[in-house]
């Protein structure tokens, strides 16, 4: 984990008093252990997590904003994923229990705001339950990003619209921060189903064979760093604006 001089992580209980006094927001990153195709490692959305919260931290000063982060929940909901080997997934009702635990936690140590910034899509359900049902039952007010919402825009540009799952983008992005965690040699274009018009599925690889999406040949690290730094900018003045207008 990438550490800042704002992380819960590394701090004693006697900084983590001031440090949440201090705090605009808690920021909580949620990501996952699962598949990522045969070229991506299993943790690929939890180093996401890792690394775009702390960049996050490390600019808020630039809109005087104060972060501390939480240390990063590396599971997630991955259900859809388990048929790959390596994968670990809790139950939606399960991560709901967790995500609602950790934040009934620092609100009863004093923190007000909790951001949850979220980098793997199968998370998004459980995490909206979850704040909904901290925004009700505590006095904690839940706000949620998913990371790639505010960079779409920017990512579509840059890559086509092929850069979903293990593709493009995230390929870029491990390239980016943990290049020698990608297996150069088995990146290759992974070609997938036609998704069904009128329902889901159930399990990832009656969509694709290799586990992912896009053509992770198509990676540029170097046109994703500005699609970072502009992403993390729109989400701090997201915040700054949702502030401003007492939410």
């Amino acid at each position: 984990m990438p550490e800042t001089d704002a992380d819960l992580f590394g701090i004693t209980w006697e900084d983590a008093e001031s440090a949440v006094d201090e705090a605009d927001f808690a920021v909580l990153p949620t990501g996952s252990i699962e598949q990522h195709g045969p070229h991506l490692p299993l943790a690929t959305d939890t180093l996401r997590a890792d690394h775009l919260t702390a960049e996050l931290v490390d600019a808020a000063d630039e809109v005087d904003l104060d972060l501390l982060r939480l240390p990063t929940l590396p599971y997630g909901q991955s259900e859809h994923h388990m048929r790959f080997p390596g994968t670990v997934t809790l139950s939606t009702e399960t991560y709901v229990d967790v995500v609602r635990e950790i934040g009934e936690s620092v609100a009863e140590h004093g923190v007000d705001r909790l951001l949850v910034v979220n980098c793997h899509g199968g998370n998004r359900e459980p995490l909206s339950v979850a704040a909904d049902r901290l925004g009700r039952d505590t006095d904690l007010t839940v706000h949620f990003v998913h990371w790639t919402d505010f960079a779409r825009e920017e990512l579509e540009a840059a890559f086509g619209e092929g850069w979903g799952h293990a593709g493009d983008h995230e390929t870029s992005f491990v390239e980016l921060y943990r290049p020698d965690l990608v297996r150069t040699e088995k990146k290759e274009p992974q070609e997938a189903e036609e998704m069904p018009r009128t329902r889901s599925y159930e399990y990832f690889d009656e969509v694709t064979e290799l586990g992912g999406l896009g053509d992770p040949t198509n990676s540029d690290p170097d046109a994703l760093e500005p699609i970072v730094a502009a992403t993390t900018r729109e989400i701090l003045g997201a915040l700054v604006e949702d502030l401003d207008r007492g939410w």
